[in-house]
This record gives structure tokens, C-alpha cells and sequence, in this order.
């Protein structure tokens, strides 16, 4: 006969949860639930008097022409930001866990960058690729490529994306060393002995292992791309020129801050948050069933 084991029950468990539970519901739950209120009201410029518009803000929206084409402004950055960023991280990790010589001192360099603050990222970007006083635009010009983010559209959106996808490259590196690292040495040795090369080894042994590690970063890197980008692109371009580079937060900010539209703002604000989660579920839905656990 067994017999069931009784613990006395105790306040521990909830104290050590408290802090965390009071974080999510003061950083999160409540500023999404006062944006969801917000999104149905009609407010003036210093928050005074307000007017239940019921879903009108909404409707204005999807009456914007400006707001419209940052959907596809957004897919495109967050495409490439999480390519770009994906891509040289698992590069680097790949060479980083051959490493034998110096290996600390290259894996510590390479995880610096994720130290910096999304707003310094754009900075050094932006003294880098500066018309008058930048480097690479000096460079650019013997090949006979004339640098001015300020006026091209293509070239804002173009240094975004870089400055962005490096700030990242760091963070996916971490997780990517680490999968690597926990593959069996047995395996790799096994297709080496095998007669598989490098490369085949890589695409048919380590690549499908490291799987969930790569469906993670896709959704986190999603994520990061179309809201903690805020910075990088306030500080490179603010939007411009003429709007190239607005993406859906950064609109977000535009027209709350700076156009004072408080209930247009949160109606955008609360579309972007359901259009984020949508994406999760769908890569959750979809996405991970090819993903081998």
C-alpha cells in the first residue's frame, strides 16, 4: 500500500514568486490594459477630457495610408534583422567551437556587443556611416557610391538593419555556442569517420540538432526586431527620410509623442501587440512541428 506524502504547506513558495508576479503585473499587465483603454478613447493633447470612440480609432488606421505601408516596412526590417543576425551568429559559433588557442579571449569578444545599449549601437553606426564625417562613406566614394543616409531612403533603411542586426548577433551567438557544445563529440566524430567534410558535417549533424535552439531564436529575434529596434532607429534616423525607415513602434512613438495622438497611438500599440502574438502562435503552430526535439 502506498502512502501519500503530506508537506506542510508554507508562505516560502509565494514570497520567493511575489516579486516577479508584482514585476509582470505593474511592467506589463497593467500597461497593456491601460493601452487597450486608452485605444477606445478620444483623447485631447494634454490628456484632459476624453471621448469613447468605441472602435473608431481603429477604423482611422486602417484609413492611413502612411500607417499601412509601415506593415510592410516592419515585415521587411524584422526579415532581415533576424536573417542577418541569425546567420553571422551561427557562422561565428561554428568557428568559435573549433576553437582550441585563445578561445576564452574570442568567445569574450564576440559577446561584448550585446553589452552595448540599443541607442550607443545606433550611435556607433551612425558616426560610422556619416556623410561628412564617417569612415565607410569616405571609402564608399572611391567606388564611386555617393553616402548620404539623410536623403536616400534605401541607404536609411539599409544602415537600420545593419546596426540593428549587429546588436543581435552577440545574444544569438550565446545560445548557438552553447547548443553546439552540448552535441556529443561522438556524433561528430562518427561522421568524420564516416568520410563526411566540414561542411557536410555540419549541415547534416550539427545543423539539425541545434533545431529547437534555432526556432527559439527566430521567435525571440522576431520579437526583438519589431519592438526593442525602438532605439537603434531613434537615434540613426528618427523615422526618416520622409518616413523610410517608421516601422510600426517607431510610429507608435511618433504619433503618441510627438503628434500628440494618444488614442490613435494606443490603438496602434494595442494592433502591434495581437499582431506579435499572432506571429508567435503561428511559428508555435506551424514552425515548431518541423523542429526535431
Amino acid at each position: 500500500m502506498l502512502k501519500r506524502v503530506h508537506f506542510p504547506s508554507s508562505p516560502l513558495p509565494y514570497l520567493l514568486v511575489a516579486p516577479q508576479v508584482i514585476i509582470t503585473l505593474v511592467f506589463f499587465v497593467w500597461p497593456a490594459s491601460q493601452a487597450l483603454f486608452q485605444s477606445f478613447l478620444m483623447e485631447d493633447a494634454f490628456g484632459l477630457s476624453s471621448e469613447f470612440v468605441g472602435l473608431e480609432n481603429f477604423q482611422l488606421l486602417l484609413e492611413d495610408e502612411q500607417y499601412l505601408n509601415s506593415f510592410g516596412r516592419t515585415i521587411f526590417f524584422s526579415f532581415f534583422v533576424a536573417g542577418l543576425s541569425m546567420s553571422f551568429a551561427l557562422i561565428l559559433a561554428a568557428f568559435a567551437d573549433r576553437i582550441i588557442k585563445g578561445a576564452t579571449t574570442y568567445r569574450t569578444l564576440l559577446i561584448w556587443p550585446y553589452a552595448v545599449a540599443p541607442v550607443l549601437a545606433g550611435a556607433l553606426w551612425l558616426f560610422m556611416f556619416n556623410p561628412t564625417l564617417g569612415v565607410f562613406p569616405y571609402l564608399l566614394n572611391f567606388m564611386g557610391i555617393q553616402w548620404n543616409h539623410y536623403l536616400n531612403g534605401d541607404q536609411a533603411m539599409f544602415l537600420v538593419i545593419m546596426a540593428a542586426a549587429w546588436k543581435q548577433v552577440a545574444y544569438n551567438f550565446l545560445f548557438y555556442l552553447a547548443a553546439m557544445q552540448s552535441i556529443p563529440r561522438s556524433i561528430i566524430e562518427a561522421g568524420a569517420i564516416d568520410g563526411a567534410g566540414p561542411m557536410q558535417r555540419f549541415w547534416t549533424l550539427v545543423f539539425p540538432l541545434i533545431a529547437p535552439t534555432t526556432f527559439f531564436l527566430l521567435v525571440v529575434n522576431i520579437v526583438y526586431a519589431f519592438f526593442d529596434t525602438f532605439g537603434i532607429i531613434h537615434a540613426v534616423t528618427q523615422g526618416g527620410p520622409a518616413g523610410s525607415t517608421t516601422i510600426l513602434i517607431y510610429k507608435v512613438f511618433n504619433d503618441g509623442f510627438v503628434g500628440l495622438d494618444l488614442g490613435g497611438s494606443a490603438a496602434q500599440s494595442v494592433v502591434l501587440m495581437f499582431l506579435v502574438i499572432a506571429m508567435t502562435v503561428i511559428q508555435f503552430r506551424y514552425v515548431e512541428k518541423k523542429v526535431d526535439y
